[in-house]
């Protein structure tokens, strides 16, 4: 075994450890399911500023951050990202413990934009740490270590509310704890020696390694520049709008007008290449308009659940409500892995049916007087989602090539946040409509049944086309022998 191949091998446990570590910590937040009914209470302020100023500041901060961070987090290689990441979490629980101004909590959104937006380098910089043969892996072990770190501290906070009576405020407290180990954890993990995008680099490394082998310089190597690697880039199939976008954007090279020309032709012909297939822009429409929605309801839920039932009341359960969603919606996700359907024909259906059921359970949580019914709204809600795009997922991925799909997936998902923020200034925002939190889930709740039959005929014209084209069946020799002899 060669020194590449035992680098390999043994290279990967370490980061993806680390990396778990971090991811459990960071999103072990106790205080998250009660954050609404810990600024409405002991921060005392009102529900209508919560909802028409603080809420929306989050939305605009994040759109605004989404293209930067993607830009940067190749270029300074993920770490400093992460550990960026890690430290505003730090900022916001010192702001919600030791603040009480608005103008903290004001700064508490804009810091949580900066969480939100750099999730992107934590999931990414796994496979730049690990060879493509353990990436499935290594991903599972990721999204797991944060489920795992989500549902176990909504289940603590719920048990720390509801048995030992601990206050809000030690809530925060605790939430400040993981998320320091976090932060600490973060400077541990290693620093990535090439970026995701440019793959290319790693026929550099391992020449690189050749040439330590043989115990030489390797002087040759340094003496290559990035432009000497284009072909090398390129011939790896790594896309060209992927190896050109950060270092156009960031300045880091000086182009020529006609590489700059070259890169944008090859960026269209990505771009018609990932939309050029009606299925693939029919998915993509369901992701940008459902996400948008179910991010609304995400944020503003527990606002929705404090107008139910006040939380000075006491008996709030939101921490073991998020806790049995994330372990529906994960269930449900798996289990779609395991339905044998053809869903290029009925996909489109299904969609229209889920989003029915998201519709449904959003009018539920608007219009009932009963906290466990509105708490049994968001559970249907949530899961369905988790069902229909995990299909949506895989249908997409099913027709791309693997070269347009991180970046059709990261257009869909700026799409959806730029529909989110729109929906944001029109209904939340106290400068527009502003309106009250159960007109707004009625907003929503209209807004999925407008997605739910737009699918739903969609769906029905899809399976109706698909029968209409089916072939006759063809007579085999028996079968026409048996028909002459019936004549």
């Amino acid at each position: 075994m060669n020194l590449r191949e035992k680098i390999r091998t043994l290279g990967w446990v370490y980061p993806t450890a680390i990396l778990c570590i971090y991811g459990f910590f960071a999103n072990c937040r106790c205080a998250e399911p009660f954050l609404t009914p810990y600024l409405v209470g002991p921060k005392n302020i009102s529900e209508e500023v919560v909802t028409n100023y603080l809420f929306p500041i989050w939305t605009y901060s994040y759109l605004a951050l989404l293209f930067p961070v993607f830009l940067l987090t190749d270029t300074l290689r993920y770490k400093p990202l992460i550990i960026l990441q890690s430290a505003a979490l730090v900022c916001n629980y010192c702001l919600l413990c030791f603040s009480d101004s608005l103008a903290a909590m004001t700064a508490l959104q804009f810091s949580y934009a900066v969480v939100t937006s750099t999730e992107v380098a934590y999931f990414s910089s796994i496979y730049c740490l690990v060879p493509p043969e353990r990436y499935q892996r290594a991903t599972g072990y990721l999204r797991a270590a944060s489920l795992i770190g989500y549902t176990f501290g909504a289940t603590l906070s719920q048990l720390l509310v509801s048995l030992a009576g601990t206050s809000l405020f030690h809530i925060n407290a605790i939430t400040l704890g993981t998320v320091s180990v976090a932060l600490l954890v973060s400077l541990a993990i290693p620093m990535p020696q090439r970026g995701m995008f440019f793959k290319g680099a790693e026929t550099h490394d391992s020449g690189v390694e050749e040439e330590i082998e043989k115990g030489t310089t390797g002087s040759k190597m340094e003496k290559k520049g990035w432009f000497a690697q284009y072909e090398t880039l390129t011939s790896n199939h790594v896309p060209i709008y992927i190896v050109w976008l950060v270092p156009v954007f960031s300045g880091s090279c000086c182009c020529s007008p006609l590489e700059v020309k070259r890169v944008f032709g090859q960026m269209r012909d990505a771009l018609k290449e990932a939309y050029g297939s009606g299925k693939v822009v029919c998915w993509s429409l369901w992701w940008a308009l459902a996400t948008s929605g179910y991010t609304q309801v995400f944020n503003y839920v527990q606002l929705i659940w404090d107008h139910v039932e006040p939380s000075s009341s006491g008996a709030i359960y939101n921490g073991g409500v998020e806790a049995v969603c994330t372990l529906v919606g994960a269930a449900a996700a798996f289990g779609v892995g395991h339905i044998r359907m053809a869903w290029g024909v009925w996909g489109e259906l299904c969609l229209g049916v889920f989003s029915a059921v998201g519709s449904g359970a959003v009018f539920l949580m608007a219009f009932t007087s009963s906290i466990w019914a509105s708490y049994t709204g968001y559970v249907l809600f949530k899961a369905s989602y988790m069902l229909a795009i995990t299909i949506t997922t895989f249908q997409i991925a099913a027709n791309l090539s693997m070269e347009c799909y991180a970046l059709t997936f990261g257009i869909n998902t700026f799409v959806a946040l730029a529909l989110q923020t729109v929906i944001t200034a029109i209904v939340v925002d106290e400068r527009a409509l502003g309106l009250d939190i159960v007109t707004q889930f009625v907003v929503y709740g209209s807004y999925y049944t407008g997605i739910s039959t737009l699918f739903f005929i969609r769906g029905l014209y899809t399976v109706c086309r698909h029968h209409c084209r089916r072939p006759p069946p063809t007579l085999t020799p028996h079968t026409e022998v048996l028909s002459i002899q019936r004549m």
